[in-house]
């Protein structure tokens, strides 16, 4: 049986491999690590592989904005969601001490969340790098013993790194929320049953009150609202589209008369996909 491809962005070991396995039960993934977003979406749509996982949110950083723009470029079919709790260790080569650390890299987000662990350390500067998991491959592949990496404990076991100092972020309540992408939706595919989440985008007409009028389309047929987020639109200097993402579901008569209203009001709409919502 063929192995199932899967791209994400950065190296193996990222916290997006986590996501992978979290939101796909198969036991033997081809895992296709690549560097940029935007290579993980292109492999996608040019069907190099069958799945994508891209981090969308975070809960101490906000939305990755770059990826809400390639939803819309690219237009693939969400499929699912997760979210992983993000667990920041020092990880060094194994014949690292933790007293002889002076530099620690690791991705500049990853970095920004363990403010307090510099502050503790002065001694240890930080340097930014392209991925978490990479940076452990970097040590790794090294020979500098006063190097180490901040990144997740599945990275220091895919690599061989030794964690010299285990969840060193700021704040426990740090998590990523990631999407399950596919070129298109599947013709197998069907959608799934009980409590479910819908995303959509959509552009306003150029006129007073048109988001508030977006917005009652839901607020009136008591649709919870979970998520809004707006994006420049191109080609249009201040004027925007919108990201929502709602409880219900298409297929529901509530919501479809929803869309079907928000539809009339609205320049364009598109449906990215229904999925359950994690709990």
């Amino acid at each position: 049986m063929a192995q199932i491809k899967v791209a994400f962005q950065g190296a193996r070991g990222a916290f997006s491999e986590q996501a992978c396995r979290q939101l796909l039960t198969e036991p033997d993934l081809d895992f296709r690590p690549l560097e940029r977003f935007v290579d993980v979406y292109e492999a996608l749509m040019a069907g190099k592989v069958r799945y994508a996982v891209i981090p969308f949110e975070n809960t101490l950083y906000g939305s990755v904005h770059e990826n809400y723009d390639h939803l819309l470029n690219y237009k693939p079919a969400i499929l699912a969601e997760t979210s992983v709790r993000i667990v920041h260790n020092l990880i060094g080569r194994p014949e690292a001490k933790f007293s002889k650390i002076a530099r620690a890299i690791s991705h500049p987000v990853a970095l920004s969340q363990c403010i307090d662990f510099f502050r503790d350390n002065s001694g240890i500067k930080a340097e930014s790098h392209y991925d978490t998991g990479g940076s452990v491959k970097t040590v790794m592949e090294g020979s500098d013993a006063s190097v180490a990496a901040i990144a997740s404990s599945n990275a220091a076991a895919y690599y061989g790194g030794k964690i010299l100092k285990r969840s060193i972020e700021d704040d426990r309540e740090n998590y990523t929320r990631f999407f399950l992408l596919s070129r298109k939706m599947p013709r197998a595919w069907k959608r799934p049953q009980g409590k479910l989440k819908t995303s959509l985008v959509f552009v306003t007409k150029n006129v007073s009150g048109a988001l508030f009028r977006c917005m009652s389309a839901f607020a009136l047929r008591d649709i919870d609202l979970t998520k809004i987020e707006s994006r420049p639109l191109k080609g249009r200097p201040f004027e925007y589209l919108f990201y929502v993402d709602v409880l219900g579901s298409p297929d529901e008569e509530n919501c479809a008369n929803a869309l079907r209203h928000l539809g009339e009001m609205t320049e364009m709409l598109a449906v990215l996909g229904c999925y359950p919502p994690t709990e």
